[in-house]
C-alpha cells in the first residue's frame, strides 16, 4: 500500500504561478504517475502523466503552460503550473500506477481568481 500526499495548492491571480507536490510513502521508480482534476460539476480529468522511464504527456489545455516532473530519490512527483487562467480551477490529484495497482491521493485545492 503506497500514501500519495498532495501539497501545494492555493489561491492564485491569473498568470501567477503554483508548484504542486506529490510525496509517496514508497518507492515509486517502477510507477507511472500523473496528475489529474476536477473542478465542479465536471469530470475528472487527466493534466499529465510522466512514466517511470520519464516520458511525459501532456493535456492540450496545459501544454506549455505546466511541467511535470519527479524525483524518484525523494519519491515525488511534481507539477509547476504556470500562467495559471481561471480555468485552472479545480482540485488536483496524484495518482500512481502500474504493475497491477492504483493509488490516488487527496487531492489539493487550485484556485485562480483575482
Amino acid at each position: 500500500q503506497v500514501q500519495l500526499v498532495e501539497s501545494g495548492g492555493g489561491l492564485v491571480q491569473p498568470g501567477g504561478s503554483l508548484r504542486l507536490s506529490c510525496a509517496a510513502s514508497g518507492s515509486v521508480s517502477i510507477y507511472a504517475m500523473g496528475w489529474y482534476r476536477q473542478a465542479p460539476g465536471k469530470q475528472r480529468e487527466l493534466v499529465s502523466s510522466i512514466t517511470s522511464g520519464g516520458m511525459q504527456n501532456y493535456a492540450g489545455s496545459v501544454k506549455g503552460r505546466f511541467t511535470i516532473s519527479r524525483d524518484n530519490a525523494k519519491n515525488t512527483l511534481y507539477l509547476q503550473m504556470n500562467s495559471l487562467k481561471p480555468e485552472d480551477t479545480a482540485v488536483y490529484y496524484c495518482k500512481l500506477s502500474g504493475w497491477g495497482a492504483e493509488y490516488w491521493g487527496q487531492g489539493t485545492q487550485v484556485t485562480v481568481s483575482s
